[in-house]
């Protein structure tokens, strides 16, 4: 069941509920809702840690705990969805949504060179700052939507898939 793998994955509730960066949500973290795995919360949850991914902003993590807290979704897992954008992800990422960006806008790409440090990101972020939002928010959306209906599907297929096969075991064996 989808259950067993994402508990198999997932860090526990106790690990989470200790951890001193989320300890300013208090007794938030003690509703049971936010580490139920089921079909609804799961999908929540993916919607939120797919679609945060996509945003380049800081503390993606604490953002989508807030959002799960708030929608009562699957706290572990739409913090660890985030982690789509890491550290070798992120600029392929970042750069394809700074490119949609533009696409929607029909500007003209104003990064013509790219370089990895900080002083240069912060230099260029007048020229970039409003296609790389827009394209973050629209591919955030699609990711998080694709994500949600894709993981629904899978857990709706996983479970009708399960009930035929134990419905199959129980009837006696057919004789010729």
């Amino acid at each position: 069941m989808p259950r067993r793998t994402f508990k198999r994955w997932l860090p526990s509730a106790t690990k989470i509920k200790n951890s001193k960066s989320l300890q300013f949500l208090g007794h938030l973290l003690h509703e049971p809702g936010l580490w139920h795995l089921n079909r609804k919360s799961v999908t929540k949850a993916f919607f939120f840690g797919l679609f945060l991914a996509m945003i380049p902003v800081p503390s993606q993590m604490l953002l989508a705990a807030m959002a799960a807290i708030y929608w009562n979704a699957n706290l572990p897992l739409s913090i660890s969805l985030v982690w789509v954008t890491n550290p070798l992800t992120m600029p392929p990422i970042f750069y394809f949504n700074y490119m949609v960006g533009n696409w929607i806008l029909n500007s003209p790409v104003a990064l013509k060179e790219f370089q990895l440090s900080i002083e240069w990101i912060f230099s260029q972020m007048n020229a970039i700052w409003w296609p790389l939002l827009l394209g973050s928010i629209i591919v955030g959306l699609f990711a998080g939507a694709i994500g949600a209906l894709s993981i629904s599907r899978f857990w709706h297929w996983h479970v009708q898939t399960n009930w035929r096969r134990r419905k199959e075991s129980r009837l006696p064996p057919k004789s010729d």
